[in-house]
């Protein structure tokens, strides 16, 4: 049997996604709120610049900005407006991509998002608030709590607009750690034997800040051999580094299932994928 693609559907419609409207998919996806934000921070910016509109590439992230990689679960950020309230925060403190008017606390590892009439994000974990948001604002890491958003990557590309409905729904996509420590773990158990990677690849497929690879030598002396091993911080000439890491990141027949289930079917011809 051919293995399903993310190719496949080419709308949220073709996903099942329903409103309350009755038809297949509406017990499975919920309209949940609105987006009300949109920002890109380019590799260059010391600020983020807030957008009327955002494109969105499959597999690779947001437009423009530096966060956008293949390799990487952290593609975009989406915070709620609810913290921004609570915390009294100046606009973009959180250094989102989206901004929508919901909690996003309760937003679970392996879980869907439908925005508008394309685009679907896949949920990987909670943000983890940092010591540049304590620069920033002293006191926010400990009365932010959980509350900084929740990370995502695009598994249907398109253009988002500020005020596109989101609709969530669950999945059977595993969830991923909010510890990082085991998410390098889990990194280094998919590296095949014969491959070896880079700290700051390692750091990237894990979703981590490259300054973690300070503490990669005690994390990967805890471990066996033949699997510390497939890490190093300088690549040795006789070991291939070919790996990309594609394996960590492919949920095609978790998001078929989800199809399945909404009551919808894949087009009869799904053209072939072409960097999103």
């Amino acid at each position: 049997m051919r293995k399903p693609s993310l190719d496949g559907p080419q709308s949220c419609h073709e996903l099942g996604v329903g409103g309350s409207t009755g038809q297949p998919g509406d017990a499975h996806w919920q309209t949940i709120g609105k987006v009300t934000g949109l920002f890109v921070r380019g590799p260059r910016d010391s600020c983020a610049r807030p957008q009327s509109s955002l494109q969105l590439i499959k597999h690779l992230g947001a437009v423009g900005d530096r966060h956008a990689s293949p390799r990487s679960p952290r593609q975009l950020l989406i915070a709620g407006q609810p913290a921004y309230e609570r915390l009294n925060l100046p606009s973009n403190t959180l250094r989102e991509n989206l901004l929508v008017d919901v909690p996003t606390d309760d937003l679970n590892s392996g879980d869907l998002l439908a925005i508008g009439p394309d685009v679907v994000l896949w949920l990987t974990f909670q943000c983890e608030p940092c010591s540049r948001l304590e620069r920033r604002s002293p006191g926010l890491l400990r009365s932010m709590g959980s509350s900084r958003g929740v990370l995502a990557r695009v598994v249907r590309g398109g253009t988002l607009t500020r005020g596109d409905q989101m609709r969530y729904a669950r999945s059977a996509i595993p969830a991923m750690s909010e510890k990082w420590q085991a998410r390098v773990i889990r990194v280094l158990h998919a590296v095949p034997p014969d491959c070896c990677i880079s700290y700051r690849q390692l750091a990237e497929f894990a979703g981590v800040a490259t300054g973690y690879c300070r503490a990669f030598p005690r994390l990967l002396s805890t471990l066996p051999s033949d699997i510390a091993s497939r890490a190093q911080s300088g690549l040795p000439p006789n070991r291939s580094s070919s790996w990309e890491g594609a394996e960590l990141f492919d949920v095609a027949a978790h998001l078929d299932q989800v199809i399945r289930s909404s009551g919808s079917t894949m087009p009869k011809a799904v053209p072939p994928a072409a960097g999103g």
